[in-house]
């Protein structure tokens, strides 16, 4: 006859009942760090799901999620957050709900739409860093001149078949951008081809990849990600490099170009209470002025569509929107249907502008943004704040202090 067996659950759970004892062990290891800590993951694929989970187990307190994309069957068989009911939904709505199911006690918030165009600088500075999971060049290029901007170190990544590389970029050091080739170079143009308008049909490319090799570029992005919040050396301006055929790895350094466009760090940024639909650029540009000067001019982060003109017949149309929302299509010339519509884009505004009665959301810049004024020894950041609640939601709470 077999005896029942009863558990304590106060043995069961061990002498702690901590989540994170295990971690408490490592002697230099300080979970205070990893709770405080703010991180911004860009990407919510395949890197992107490893990417969230481990830092979900760590127990990052604050993690904001940016990804334009809907969850397909054949994400499926790499992203460890997402189910098949999942299908057609926006992966980072449910990685943000994942992240909330392995860890209840994470503030996480979700961004859907184009980082390029449409996420505002100031969400780069609320972070202490940022993580990179992307599979395309001018994301990478945005997501570092926007970390040079606001003095931030981020972390990349890039997978493919069974190889990866994982690189870190701070201020002051190599950028990705001194990391580009003219091949690369080549690429990002023909990837921004078609008048600047967005190519549907450039925007279905595949990597071929397996959730091993996403896993183990992940596990080093987040390893190092942790040693950045507790202080300690990392392999800063260095990539590492994982052949998964030979299973051979190896550090690459990287050297800073002195020409470098990215390396542009703001002096100061001064956060505003006002919000990206309820300030004027004419109000905005009188700040600027009263700051450095009658003749400052404010540079926008990005450049803006104001409008759409038909070399063939002159027809014009004004549509000041944000590029990311542009498709090829709207070439197309509702007067003589020629499909060759030229963009007329700005990024200053130098106050003979006829729209500057107009609030920033209105000529297509994205909340929460950073407007930024050249003095005469100095750049300073105008960051619309107000903004803060709706862009960053339970994140708002975390803070925005200037580092």
């Amino acid at each position: 006859m077999s005896e029942t067996i009863r558990i304590n659950p106060d043995e069961a759970r061990g002498e702690s009942d901590d989540r994170f004892d295990r971690f408490r062990l490592i002697g230099w290891w300080d979970q205070k760090k990893l709770t405080s800590a703010k991180v911004v993951v860009i990407g919510a694929g395949a890197l992107g799901n490893e990417i969230i989970k481990n830092l979900a187990l760590l127990g990052v307190g604050n993690i904001f999620i940016a990804d334009k994309d809907r969850i397909e069957n054949s994400n499926l068989s790499r992203s460890v957050l997402y189910r098949e009911s999942d299908t057609g939904r926006f992966k980072a709505e449910v990685a943000a709900a994942s992240a909330k199911e392995i860890y209840p006690a994470i503030h996480v918030h979700h961004f859907t739409g184009d980082i390029i165009h449409d996420l505002g600088m100031g969400v780069f500075r609320w972070a202490d860093l940022v993580i990179g999971g992307l599979d395309n060049r001018e994301a990478r290029l945005a997501i570092n001149r926007n970390c040079w901007k606001t003095n931030r170190p981020w972390i990349d990544g890039a997978i493919e078949q069974i190889q990866g590389i994982a690189r870190i970029f701070v201020p002051d050091g190599p950028c990705y951008e001194c990391t580009m080739s003219d091949r690369d170079w080549q690429l990002l143009q023909h990837r921004r081809s078609c008048n600047l308008l967005t190519r549907t049909e450039m925007e279905t490319g595949k990597t071929p990849t397996t959730p091993t090799i996403s896993s183990i570029i992940a596990g080093v992005q987040c390893q190092e990600a942790v040693k950045m919040i507790h202080g300690l050396q990392t392999m800063a301006g260095k990539g590492w490099i994982f052949s998964g055929l030979s299973t051979d790895s190896y550090l690459t350094e990287y050297q800073r170009k002195s020409n470098c466009y990215s390396h542009d760090t703001l002096d100061e940024i001064i956060p505003l209470d006002e919000t990206s639909d309820s300030i004027t650029l004419a109000e905005l540009l009188e700040r600027a002025r009263s700051l450095c000067g009658e003749k400052a001019e404010i540079e926008l982060s990005r450049d803006v569509l104001e409008k759409l003109v038909c070399p063939k017949c002159g027809h014009s149309e004004q549509l000041f929107q944000s590029l990311g929302k542009i498709r090829a299509t709207q070439a197309v010339c509702p007067n003589c249907n020629d499909n060759h519509r030229e963009p007329v884009l700005f990024n200053r505004i130098r106050g003979t502008e006829a729209f500057l009665s107009s609030t920033p959301a209105q000529i297509g810049l994205p909340p929460m943004d950073i407007l930024i004024v050249r003095g005469a020894d100095r750049s300073i950041g105008l960051e619309l704040s107000g903004d803060a609640p709706r862009v960053l939601g339970p994140l708002a709470e975390a803070g925005l202090e200037w580092v």
